[in-house]
């Protein structure tokens, strides 16, 4: 689960505190425009037309053949299924395989990030990641995550789709799978986002962090009914970027109507200086009410949904490298 700390809902305001691991909201700040809370700071100034280039229905049969992996719980058979699975559809790519111990309320796992990496042209690197695995304390459960866990671990899936087979033009660009994003028991600073805690502090200490020129990350992309959150716990400028792709791509009614700050795996990433923004509809279906559910079912989902998450991801890179 990720948590939620704030929220501002334009028109409607809106609450739900209903999830066994409580998301901590606060006051909320006077409600905004949608223009306004996307106000750009510093864009890119581009004549490059926008794409559209992610495949919905091949996204969403990725999505499929994860949730029939079952439950993808720490130690489960699931959890080692998919990981099977994307070494396979990772074949022909550089993958790195980063192994960490995950020392939680509930003992001690194994734990794996995937890194694919995709080399450009200029001197950086640009992250987008996600994470795979279900929650431990679902794992009684039928739960299978379709959208929170499937659709981010397709979603890169299918950017890889076309990232693979040239150099390109620009920074450098590496897919991360996050594992153990979930907490093991109940959410806190020390019982969540395991694998980007892990893999932040790795990449500071090496250098790695300084060549990041940005990280994306996608999250709960695929709900029919889609909206992005403008996330404040994210870096501004990305943010206002992430509007500019949306809006280049004419999918701007899908982003921002309401702001709010969400703990999850782009943190680790912030605190170290990294520019991370997260991509996530947070509230899914009626007060949350799917949201770590067992309705969280394939019907809930639309490859338009996946489409425009991922073209807006793209095209956001595209303004990353126009940067100066």
């Amino acid at each position: 689960m990720k948590r939620r700390l704030a929220s501002v809902i334009l028109a409607v305001v809106m609450c739900s505190c209903g999830q066994a691991c409580a998301r901590n909201k606060t006051t909320p700040p006077a409600a905004e425009t949608p223009a306004a809370a996307a106000a750009p700071v510093a864009v890119a100034r581009t004549e490059r037309p926008a794409q559209r280039l992610v495949n919905g229905a091949r996204t969403m049969q990725s999505i499929r053949e994860i949730v029939g992996f079952g439950p993808r719980y720490l130690g489960s058979a699931g959890h080692k299924k998919f990981e099977d699975y994307l070494r396979r559809q990772l074949h022909k790519d550089t993958v790195e395989e980063d192994e960490f111990a995950v020392d939680s309320p509930e003992g001690k796992f194994a734990g794996r990030n995937f890194i694919a990496k995709f080399p450009g042209t200029k001197d950086g690197i640009i992250v987008i990641g996600g994470h795979y695995e279900t929650p431990y304390p679902l794992r009684k459960t039928n739960f299978t995550g379709a959208n929170d866990g499937s659709s981010s671990a397709a979603i890169l899936l299918e950017l890889a789709n076309h990232l693979r087979g040239h150099k390109l033009a620009g920074y450098s660009v590496w897919l991360v799978w996050f594992d153990a994003e979930e907490a093991m028991r109940a959410w806190s600073a020390t019982d969540s986002l395991y694998g980007s805690r892990h893999l932040a502090a790795r990449w500071q200490q090496d250098g790695t962090a300084k060549k990041i020129r940005a990280f994306l990350l996608a999250d709960m992309v695929g709900d029919a009914d889609l909206n992005i959150e403008h996330e404040s716990n994210s870096t501004p400028w990305l943010e206002d970027l992430l509007y500019q792709a949306a809006t280049r791509l004419g999918h701007q009614s899908h982003f921002f109507a309401r702001t709010l700050a969400v703990e999850d795996d782009h943190l680790p990433f912030v605190r170290i200086g990294v520019p991370a923004a997260d991509v996530i509809d947070l509230d899914y279906g009626y007060e949350d009410v799917f949201h770590h559910s067992t309705e969280d079912t394939l019907d809930k989902l639309s490859p338009r949904s996946l489409e425009i998450a991922g073209d807006v991801i793209l095209e956001t890179v595209a303004l990353v490298n126009e940067r100066p």
